[in-house]
């Protein structure tokens, strides 16, 4: 029996280390690994640097090739050439993702004159449009269509004030309720956001949570010898900030708590992150004379679990206005190493809930600066925070595993009706 075959659309993709292009490798590395023949239409990688990462060049169209004679399974990627922002606004954004969509219609529209079929076709959105490629694959060769929500991209651009114009804003909409109508599958990584999708179209949604490595990603003994090792005292109280920095993430916040905390000597701030963004927080802290803020780049995986475990807390921040339109997707792994967080929230949000469920950290009102410094000297290393260690690495095996988890989606999507 010859295997599946699965397409994924996606802009991100391996070897990007966070966001979406973490997610959309690893889910492929799993098909593959399990029996699955996979293709992937995407871009160079450049996330979340704002610029290409070497050795790719962004300069035309590269395919490679990948296989796995144990499972007799091949892997191809077909890299794109974009439009890449080095500051990336919003207006800047809608340019890359429609030179995203112009260079992917011509791998899409090979497949269709060589009549290329595959089982499932997967995109991810954002941005959202990625959806009509496959649409119109599908339409012609066949297969099913799945569209997969990481992000409600129309919905974050108005409330975080990136796009206004209503006429225009009313017109995506319309596209993306065609969409929603049209896949044969509609998924998305958060309740919250599920139920904002069913508000616009009556259907099934699948419940398609982001992971993590529970193997891999696991509590280490000893913090102390690991805050040494990374320069800190062993007292130093850590906190940590460890993914892409955008402007829904809000961090100059940070920065004020950090200043208003710059005489407490033990406490000591990490950022963890490159690109733009990054850049202007640093130039800030430079200005603002901050000695208890260290800025360090993108870790890498060999050294990544040591480095969520030597932080004592880590900070999961984004604006009140993004509220339940993303989930936050480095949760997944600091839960995996059994790390307690302080998480700004809405009430009534998902995230919200599930934090006072589950009891693995602190809640702080999104944009409310004061709160949050509050809460930093509030907590004590102490019983307490050993509790909620244990209650999120209990909750990260029990919910995040990615067997678990791409299990669950193989039998719901890909084995329907067998």
């Amino acid at each position: 029996m010859k295997p599946k075959k699965i397409l994924l659309i996606a802009h991100n993709f391996s070897p990007e280390l966070v966001g979406m292009g973490k997610y959309n490798g690893e889910m492929i590395s799993w098909l593959t690994n399990h029996g699955y023949d996979c293709t992937v239409i995407t871009t160079f990688p450049y996330y979340p640097f704002w610029k290409v990462q070497a050795p790719y060049k962004n300069l035309w169209y590269k395919k490679e090739v990948i296989q796995n004679p144990d499972l007799k399974t091949t892997l191809t990627i077909y890299r794109c050439p974009s439009y890449i922002p080095k500051d990336p606004t919003g207006k800047q954004r809608t340019i890359q993702d429609f030179s995203f969509w112009v260079s992917k219609f011509f791998i899409v529209f090979k497949f269709i004159v060589t009549n290329k079929k595959y089982d499932l076709i997967i995109t991810i959105a954002p941005p959202f449009h990625l959806a009509y490629l496959g649409l119109m694959l599908r339409k012609i060769t066949g297969g099913k269509l799945l569209y997969h929500v990481q992000d409600l991209q129309i919905e974050a651009a108005r409330d975080l004030k990136l796009f206004s114009n209503k006429k225009i804003l009313a017109g995506l909409f319309k596209t993306e309720l065609n969409i929603l109508r049209s896949a044969d599958y509609v998924s998305s990584i958060s309740r919250g956001m599920i139920k904002k999708i069913q508000a616009k179209v009556n259907r099934e949604i699948v419940f398609f949570p982001n992971w993590a490595d529970t193997d891999y990603f696991s509590p280490l003994p000893s913090r102390e010898l690991l805050k040494l090792k990374w320069g800190y005292n062993a007292d130093d109280i850590i906190y940590l900030y460890s993914g892409a920095i955008g402007v829904k993430q809000g961090l100059e916040g940070l920065l004020l708590t950090a200043e208003q905390l710059k005489h407490q000597e033990n406490i000591k701030f990490i950022i963890c992150s490159s690109g733009p963004y990054m850049d202007l927080l640093v130039e800030r802290a430079k200005k603002s004379g901050l000695t208890n803020v260290a800025f360090l780049p993108v870790q890498a995986k060999e050294t990544f679990n040591e480095f969520l475990n030597m932080a004592d807390l880590h900070l999961v921040v984004q604006k009140a206005n993004a509220g339940d339109l993303v989930m936050p997707s480095k949760l997944t792994t600091i839960l995996a190493v059994g790390g307690v967080s302080i998480i700004t929230a809405s009430k009534g949000t998902s995230l919200y809930h599930m934090v006072n469920e589950y009891d693995f950290g602190y809640i702080v009102e999104p944009g409310n600066q004061e709160l949050l410094t509050k809460q930093i000297l509030e907590i004590k290393l102490n019983g307490q925070l050993e509790a909620k260690r244990e209650n999120a690495r209990n909750y990260a095996t029990k919910y995040l595993n990615v067997d678990k988890v791409m299990n669950g989606f193989v039998n719901k999507v890909l084995n329907e009706g067998e």
